[in-house]
């Protein structure tokens, strides 16, 4: 690819925003971190492009550099120990008994993403490429240059973590309503 013009990097950003941002937020965990994440993948792609060959390249590429800059963030950021599952069980509130499916639903939604926050830092980048990318461990592992029984080990390790957190922290959601 050449150097870009202002219309095709346009086109880019608005073409890839959702899959970067979404990438970093789950990754770095935090909005603001994600933001400034996404816009130094694009500006890195804005000076990157000539080596760029296509479309497919352009997002391998984009879903490299994001998790690359994310997995950075996370790393600056203050390391917390891991919450213990008697901690958790303190966190969860109960939903009233009137609330809507919706309302469920985006509680569900919500403890998940807390969930993915607690993951370890590899185990996570591999739940999300391959749950919200699509991604194989295939192409996963390639993408992180990473052999793949790492990545399937990861994978793995990472989804029983958050099953054995959730099975404790989201039992509000499986009550039968017993006082």
């Amino acid at each position: 690819m050449m150097a870009l013009e202002t219309a095709e990097f346009q086109r880019l950003i608005a073409e890839h925003q959702r899959m970067v941002f979404s990438i970093a937020l789950r990754v770095a965990g935090e909005y603001g971190a994600a933001e400034e994440v996404a816009q130094d993948v694009f500006l890195e792609l804005f000076r990157s492009a000539e080596k760029l060959e296509d479309e497919h390249h352009i997002r391998f590429w984009l879903r490299r550099v994001t998790v690359h800059r994310a997995t950075d963030v996370l790393r600056k950021q203050r390391r917390q120990p891991e919450v213990d599952a008697d901690e958790w069980m303190d966190e969860v509130h109960a939903l009233p008994t009137s609330a809507e499916d919706e309302a469920v639903n985006a509680s569900v939604a919500a403890r998940l993403e807390e969930l993915l926050r607690t993951l370890p830092e590899q185990m996570r980048v591999v739940v999300v490429l391959r749950y919200q990318e699509d991604m194989s461990p295939e192409e996963i592992a390639r993408l992180l240059s990473q052999p793949l029984a790492t990545v399937k080990s990861n994978l793995q390790r990472g989804l029983r973590l958050m099953r054995r957190k959730a099975e404790v922290t989201m039992k509000e959601y499986v009550r039968d309503g017993r006082a």
